[in-house]
C-alpha cells in the first residue's frame, strides 16, 4: 500500500548500501547538517557484507523515516520462507548474518510510499519500478516503456533505485530520477551517491575511505566478498551499467 505524507519540506533519498557500512557512516555525517524532515530509504539496505551493523546504523537515525522493500529485502524474507530451492552459499550466509528482529524490521518495509514535498509535488518512491522490484529503469529507458511501468500511478514525480546510477530526467510527463547507491555505485568512481528532494532535487555525492571500506568487508567471512571489493575498486562505468540495465529490462 501507498500511503503519504504530506507537506515535507525537505527529503533525504538514500538507498542500494549494500551493506557499506563505511560509505553509509559519511552520508549519514554529511546528512547530520542538513535540516531534513524525512529520509527515504529505497531498499537494497544490508545485503552485503555487514548486514547487522548496516540496519543498526539506518534504525540509529534520528529523523522520522520511510523504508522501501527491495529485491534484496524481498530475497531475505524468501530465504526465512523456505522458498528458494537451493540457496547458494552466500545466501545461507546472508540470511544467517540477519537477526530475528533484524528480519521483523525488514518485513516493515513496503513496496511504495508517496511523499507530498513542497514545491516538487507528490513523490512516489520504490525500488524498481511501480509494478515491479527488479525492473531497470534508467536515464535512457524509452518513453513507453516507462509509459507501461508507471500506469497504475497518478504521482508526477518518481523516485527509483536498483540500477546504481544516479539521474534525473523528464520523460513521459513525469520526472523521473534515481539517488544512485550508497554503497555500490556504477558511476567510473568511487563515492557515496545521494540525493535531497526540496525544493528542487540535489544529487549528492560524498567521498569515504574506500580503502578502510573494503578491509572491513574483507575481515569478515562473507563468501562473495571479493566480487562485491572488485566493483568497488573498478567501478564500472555508468554508460556500460545502463546500457547493461536496456538490455536486461528486468533483473529477474
Amino acid at each position: 500500500m501507498t500511503l503519504c505524507h504530506e507537506g515535507m519540506r525537505r527529503v533525504a533519498v538514500l538507498g542500494d548500501v549494500h551493506a557499506n557500512t563505511v560509505a553509509l557512516l559519511a552520508v549519514l555525517q554529511e546528512l547530520a547538517a542538513e535540516n531534513v524532515d524525512l529520509v527515504v530509504w529505497t531498499g537494497d539496505l544490508s545485503w552485503g557484507s555487514e548486514p547487522g551493523e548496516t540496519l543498526a546504523l539506518v534504525r540509529s537515525v534520528d529523523v522520522s523515516a520511510r523504508h522501501v522493500r527491495g529485491n534484496g529485502e524481498r530475497a531475505l524474507l524468501d530465504l526465512r520462507d523456505g522458498r528458494f530451492d537451493a540457496p547458494t552459499e552466500r545466501e545461507t550466509w546472508m540470511l544467517a548474518q540477519h537477526t530475528e528482529d533484524d528480519l521483523s524490521f525488514v518485513e516493515s518495509f513496503e513496496h511504495s510510499h508517496s511523499v507530498e514535498i513542497q514545491d516538487l509535488g507528490v513523490t512516489y518512491f520504490t525500488h524498481g519500478s511501480p509494478r515491479s522490484d527488479e525492473e531497470l529503469l534508467t536515464e535512457r529507458t524509452p518513453e513507453k516503456r516507462i509509459r507501461e511501468a508507471t500506469r497504475e500511478i497518478t504521482e508526477r514525480v518518481l523516485v527509483t533505485g536498483h540500477t546504481h546510477c544516479q539521474y534525473d530526467r523528464e520523460v513521459a510527463g513525469l520526472r523521473t530520477l534515481n539517488p544512485g547507491s550508497v554503497g555500490l555505485p556504477y558511476e567510473g568512481r568511487p563515492g557515496a551517491y545521494w540525493a535531497l528532494l526540496g525544493p528542487d532535487v540535489e544529487l549528492r555525492r560524498t567521498e569515504y575511505d574506500v580503502d578502510a571500506a573494503v578491509a572491513r568487508m574483507r575481515s569478515t567471512d562473507d563468501p562473495g566478498v571479493e566480487a562485491i571489493v572488485e566493483l568497488m575498486l573498478q567501478p564500472r562505468s555508468r554508460e556500460e551499467a545502463t546500457a547493461h540495465a536496456e538490455k536486461l529490462e528486468s533483473s529477474g
